[in-house]
C-alpha cells in the first residue's frame, strides 16, 4: 500500500469555480466574430476539451475566418475581468485545510498564464495551503503534462504517492502521463459520464475526497 505524500490540484473548475463565466465568455467571443453561441451549459460542457484548440472547433470558431491565436486573445481580455468575481467551488476551503493539517503537500497544477494564475489565487485564502503554483506559458493551453513531470522530477516524489484531482479528461491523462492516481471532479467544465469513461473515480463534491484517500485509493 503506498502512502500519500502530495495532492496536485487543478484551478479552474476544480477549485475556482469559474464554469458560468467560461461559458459565457466563449459565447461573448462567438457573438462577436458572428458564430451562434453555445445554447446552454450543458451544450457547453460536453463541448469543452484539451487541448483548447480542439475545444474551440466544437464551440463553432472556423480557424480559416478567426484565427485561433486572435479567439484566444478576445477570450482572455474577456474573461480575466469576469473572473474576478469568481468564488471557490464549495468545500475547496476546508478540503484543502483538512490536507494541509494531514501534513501533505499541495501544488496547484494549472492550464493557466503564471502571473494569472498567481494573481487569481492571490484573491482567495487559499494561497498558504500550496506548496507551489505551477502555470503555462502561453495562452494556449494545449497541455499541463510537461509541467507536471518537470515538477515529480525535480520533487523527488514517487509519482504513485501524488494524487491528481482534476475536473477535466486532460487531468487523469497528465496523471496517466505520470503515473499517478487521479480523482476527478464533476463539479467543473465536464460532465460525469466523460469524466466516468476514465475509469478514474469520480466526486459530485470536494468534500467527498478526504475519506476517499483512505477508503479507496490508499
Amino acid at each position: 500500500m503506498t502512502k500519500l505524500t502530495a495532492v496536485v490540484w487543478d484551478w479552474n473548475g476544480t477549485l475556482l469555480d469559474d464554469v458560468d463565466v467560461s461559458y459565457r465568455t466563449i459565447n461573448r467571443v462567438l457573438s462577436q466574430n458572428g458564430y451562434p453561441p453555445i445554447p446552454d451549459l450543458a451544450s457547453y460542457r460536453e463541448k469543452f476539451c484539451f487541448p483548447i484548440i480542439q475545444y474551440y472547433r466544437n464551440a463553432g470558431f472556423d480557424f480559416a475566418r478567426t484565427p485561433f491565436e486572435e479567439a484566444a486573445r478576445q477570450y482572455m481580455d474577456l474573461y480575466h475581468p469576469a473572473a474576478e468575481h469568481c468564488s471557490l467551488q464549495e468545500g475547496a476551503q476546508a478540503v484543502l485545510n483538512a490536507l494541509q493539517e494531514a501534513g501533505l503537500r499541495q501544488i496547484l497544477l494549472s492550464a493557466s498564464l503564471q502571473a494569472h494564475l498567481e494573481m487569481q489565487v492571490a484573491r482567495t485564502p487559499i494561497g498558504p495551503c500550496f506548496d507551489r503554483l505551477l502555470g503555462i506559458g502561453d495562452i494556449y493551453a494545449a497541455s499541463k503534462q510537461e509541467l507536471a513531470l518537470s515538477f515529480l522530477r525535480e520533487s523527488g516524489l514517487d509519482p504513485q504517492s501524488v494524487l491528481f484531482v482534476g475536473d477535466s479528461v486532460h487531468d487523469f491523462e497528465v496523471a496517466q502521463g505520470c503515473g499517478s492516481p487521479c480523482v476527478l471532479f464533476s463539479g467543473g467544465h465536464q460532465p460525469p459520464a466523460v469524466l466516468a469513461a476514465t475509469g478514474s473515480p469520480v466526486i459530485a463534491s470536494l468534500c467527498e475526497l478526504p475519506p476517499l484517500l483512505s477508503s479507496v485509493l490508499f
